[in-house]
């Protein structure tokens, strides 16, 4: 009788921008469920072609999660050339590469797709009308990963943040220490997602995949909204941040004033409305992501265990 434990293999996880808020979360959530090859700036640059194309062959992954993206929405306005490079032309390579390879890419993308104009939450096949070089640089990613095919999954997400990275969670905390009155927009409406719930879901829908669970990629493979449940403004998620800053880490609370979007002209324009319909996600893979309140309530968690360290 062979009393010995059955070893369980691990996949070869490839993931991009892994110094980001949504890839520390990827690290974190398959450091002892895969063999992870975690890569950022410097060690590799994704704008040049041929130095990522050799890297993805080089290093044979079975699954390649892209979370490296150019966020700076703003900036993006007077650096098209390099949003571009980020969220599209590099996503096209490693959807190429990954096809050559038989593997399985992830790629994310945002609500910001959308002109925000519809009064419903929005759906897959609902037609993009990008307001900014931002949303129309991951549109085109969107795309381009789309026409190379293969075994491919697209998770479109909105609001992301966490208690790590540059975010609006940790905007608000800084600001809330430095002053006593903040003015929050509370016109434009969507859901807080945590880069905690995005990884740990795409971990459980990935699994399924090269479990056989969900077929082959004629069955599953396209583009999802994955977002948290429930959905605010950005006032009301500024709100429920000092709410729960007060009790979890003392934090000073300022008086929090609503404004228009108006009132707080950008160089970017943001879509009013960025709800998105997560039902073909869960009528597909089984997955519902908690409501956003929750969400939240993890994030303070981990910020209280970073504080006590």
């Amino acid at each position: 009788m062979n009393d010995s434990k059955t070893e369980v293999r691990q996949p070869r996880i490839l993931i991009f921008g892994s110094l980001g808020q949504l890839g520390v979360e990827l690290r974190r959530w398959y450091a002892r469920s895969a063999v992870v090859t975690a890569v950022d700036l410097p060690d590799v640059d994704i704008t040049n072609e041929a130095s990522l194309r050799t890297f993805i062959r080089v290093t044979n992954p079975e699954v390649v999660l892209n979370a490296a993206a150019y966020t700076a929405v703003d900036r993006a306005e007077t650096e098209q050339e390099l949003a571009h490079a980020v969220n599209a032309e590099a996503p096209r390579v490693m959807a190429e590469e990954c096809r050559h390879l038989n593997a399985l890419f992830v790629h994310y993308s945002t609500d910001y797709v959308f002109d925000g104009t519809k009064p419903a939450p929005w759906v897959e096949t609902d037609t993009p009308k990008p307001l900014s070089v931002y949303g129309a640089s991951k549109l085109a990613g969107e795309q381009a990963v789309a026409s190379v095919g293969g075994r491919y999954l697209i998770f479109r997400t909105s609001w992301v943040y966490g208690a790590h990275g540059k975010n609006f969670l940790l905007t608000m905390l800084r600001l809330g220490a430095e002053r006593d009155q903040l003015s929050i927009v509370d016109d434009q409406i969507g859901a807080p997602t945590t880069a905690n719930l995005l990884a740990l879901n795409t971990r459980a829908i990935v699994a399924g995949i090269l479990d056989g669970d969900f077929g082959d990629a004629s069955s599953w493979a396209g583009l999802y909204h994955m977002t948290c449940s429930g959905s605010t403004s950005w006032f009301g998620f500024a709100e429920a941040i000092f709410s729960r800053a007060s009790g979890f880490l003392g934090a000073k609370t300022p008086v929090l004033t609503p404004i228009s979007t108006s009132a707080y002209p950008t160089p970017a324009k943001r879509p009013l409305n960025s709800i998105l319909s997560n039902e073909k996600l869960d009528a597909r893979f089984g997955v519902s992501l908690r409501s956003w309140q929750s969400g939240l309530d993890d994030v303070f968690a981990d910020l209280m265990a970073k504080q006590e360290r």
